[in-house]
């Protein structure tokens, strides 16, 4: 293992959860000799199957930090199978029914289901979809033995008392473990989260977004008879009236991925995932168009899935423990790039840590972090809560004409990071001698 060499740093990491940020994060810090164990609460890494999409900024972020990491991204991912929209991220539809004129058409010339523009990607970096237990399947093949802990369900922290300024960490099965420090990727339900900013802060825990999601699979060859070749096996996007549903390939072409939304004003549940009718799912696309109900027909066993998201914090740090991914910035789906920032925040985190030489040190690496990824981060889930609001006619109403001019400037500012820049300015409040320095 290579924190066992002459070289390992002088100094242990706990890396709380084994999703995509915790497996990324830890692959990455391997190679730089950090000494770390990764902690599941799971009995195995495992994760949900479902789609998940990145962008063009996720692989460049991927390429930077891992060959490996990149060469599982690119084994598992799926982009549109026309060569015709290999740069498209969405074609835009309208879905809902409700938005056609007694004429039938939603504007000059197009009906409901038809195309009315394609947003466009921009250039380099991989990108496309991934089936979630896919991708996570390939990177844990570069996670040596020994190096995780299963059944470690974090339930408290509390600096050592030994003088080491050490985190131990509490589990649910009754265990501790002490390192130099703690890194929460403990996603949207984050312990970590709960402890670093206070069980009475507002924004320790997430809300509810006001949109829950139907999510499915369907075989491809089902889907083509559906709706057609380019319909099925390209990304898609209908709009309507308080919902939306989108549809991309996975699997390499063999599955199309579906995720279908709809707005209502709390979630009183306790889980966020419930078990619900086929009826009732098909309720809520009653008046929909012939494309979406095809697609929701198609859908099997439906589970309602929550949708919740974090509320600002002050910071993503204190002392030695600090928050990287979905446990500092959870978001909803609807930018499809909040898997894309929580690549991001591992190549920007594990970077900052390679330059630590000393345990007293992490805790600059974390102050640098937080400085360069907090504001672009939660400025994500702003943005992304605005765009399912856009896809729902909620934001700007339904004039397809305003709808359009704002997709098409949307994603640019995430898409098109410059992660080495940023990184350069990490590093440079890193080694600076002065901690209240603002970039």
């Amino acid at each position: 293992m290579a924190s066992t060499t002459s070289t390992s740093k002088p100094f242990s990491l706990a890396i709380v959860g084994g999703g995509i940020s915790g497996l990324t994060l830890a692959i990455t810090l391997l190679q730089y000799d950090v000494p770390l164990t990764i902690y599941e609460a799971a009995s195995s890494f495992g994760e949900i199957g479902a789609g998940v999409a990145f962008g063009p900024n996720a692989g460049r972020a991927m390429e930077l930090m891992s060959r490996k990491i990149y060469d599982a991204f690119m084994k598992c991912k799926t982009g549109n199978v026309w060569e015709a929209h290999h740069n498209s991220w969405f074609t835009i539809r309208v879905g809902d029914a409700r938005k056609a004129g007694k004429d039938g058409y939603v504007k000059e010339g197009e009906k409901v289901g038809d195309a009315l523009f394609e947003i466009p990607l921009t250039s380099g970096g991989g990108r496309g979809g991934v089936y979630r237990a896919h991708f996570l399947d390939e990177l844990v093949k570069d996670v040596p033995e020994g190096v995780a802990k299963f059944n470690k369900r974090l339930v408290e922290l509390n600096e050592a008392q030994d003088g080491s300024g050490d985190m131990v960490l509490h589990f649910a099965d009754g265990t501790t473990a002490q390192h130099s420090a703690v890194i929460g990727c403990d996603g949207i339900k984050s312990k970590t989260r709960t402890w670093l900013l206070g069980k009475d802060d507002h924004a320790a825990r997430a809300v509810f977004s006001g949109k829950y999601a139907y999510r499915g699979l369907i075989p491809m060859d089902e889907a083509v008879e559906l709706l057609g070749e380019e319909v099925a096996q390209n990304s898609q996007l209908f709009l309507g009236y308080y919902g939306h549903l989108l549809t991309f390939p996975i699997q390499h072409g063999k599955t199309m991925n579906v995720v279908a939304f709809s707005s209502r004003d709390t979630w009183n549940d306790d889980k966020w995932v419930v078990a619900t009718s086929k009826e009732q799912m098909e309720a809520d696309f009653a008046e929909w168009g012939p494309h979406v109900q095809k697609i929701v027909g198609a859908m099997q066993k439906p589970d309602i899935w929550a949708l919740f998201n974090h509320l600002p914090c002050s910071t993503y740090t204190k002392g030695r423990v600090c928050l990287l991914g979905d446990a500092a910035h959870a978001t909803t789906p609807h930018q499809g790039a909040g898997a894309g920032m929580c690549i991001e925040d591992s190549y920007i985190l594990a970077n900052l840590v390679k330059e630590a030489s000393r345990v007293e040190e992490l805790e600059k690496a974390f102050f640098a972090f937080d400085a360069v990824r907090r504001e672009r981060t939660q400025k994500l889930v702003k943005t992304s809560k605005e765009a399912g609001m856009l896809y729902d006619f909620e934001l700007l109403g339904d004039d397809l004409d305003t709808i359009q001019d704002n997709l098409l400037n949307r994603m640019g500012w995430i898409w098109n990071v410059d992660l080495e820049k940023q990184l350069n300015q990490a590093k440079k409040i890193f080694f600076s001698e002065d901690k209240t320095r603002i970039i």
